[in-house]
């Protein structure tokens, strides 16, 4: 037999599951899909890289893009290629720190946009992508993930509304009274009551034909 524990969840958070799931139908036990979630949350986990910690990744924050330590960074410039490297929380180039801006003028003639001259190799990646290319898709991620946030409070919301509504339609059914006692019995008699049994004799109903 397995154990059990108790754990505190935030009651907004318990709220969306529980909408969640009348949503999607099939099992409705709550600590069933928590147990499966947390057993979701352990696989992804076993499957990080060692030292993949958030609190222990290093790199350079360019704008909404994160370039992690290792990142390679490439700009063409007549017929030759540059490169820097993040190194810690620094872009390196001919061993100074850069910005993105500043290593893409450095070969350049002219006003150069970073976004759109820089190609970006970050260590998962198997090649060099358009820096610009990336942005894009940290933007589309976000605009889903609005998306998905306004649905889920769209969800909160109605969950509460259906609760308050529950709690107010408890409020105003009426509370059941208990009956009255019986009153006791008047041994009094009535009009009429003392009157001789003016009835002699009984007939059964089979022998009124004869």
């Amino acid at each position: 037999m397995k154990s059990t524990m108790s754990l505190q969840i935030d009651t907004t958070l318990l709220l969306r599951l529980v909408s969640q799931l009348q949503i999607r139908g099939g099992t409705q036990d709550v600590s069933e899909v928590i147990s499966s979630a947390i057993e979701l949350w352990l696989r992804e986990q076993a499957n990080l890289r060692k030292g993949s910690d958030p609190a222990c990744v290093r790199g350079y924050q360019w704008k909404k893009l994160f370039l992690p330590e290792g990142t390679e960074l490439r700009s063409w410039s007549y017929g030759e290629n540059n490169y820097a490297r993040v190194v810690g929380d620094e872009i390196i180039h001919n061993g100074k720190p850069v910005t993105p801006n500043q290593f893409a003028q450095s070969f350049a003639r002219s006003t150069r946009n970073a976004w759109e001259d820089l190609r970006v190799r970050r260590p998962e990646d198997k090649q060099f992508r358009p820096a610009c290319i990336l942005r894009k898709e940290l933007d589309k991620q976000e605009a889903q993930s609005a998306g998905t946030g306004t649905a889920a409070a769209l969800s909160d919301t109605s969950a509460l509304a259906l609760l308050a509504a529950f709690q107010a339609q408890l409020q105003k059914q009426p509370v059941p009274q208990a009956p009255p006692p019986a009153q006791p019995r008047d041994p009094t008699p009535g009009e009429g009551w003392d009157l001789p049994e003016r009835r002699k004799y009984r007939y059964r109903l089979e022998d009124v034909a004869y």
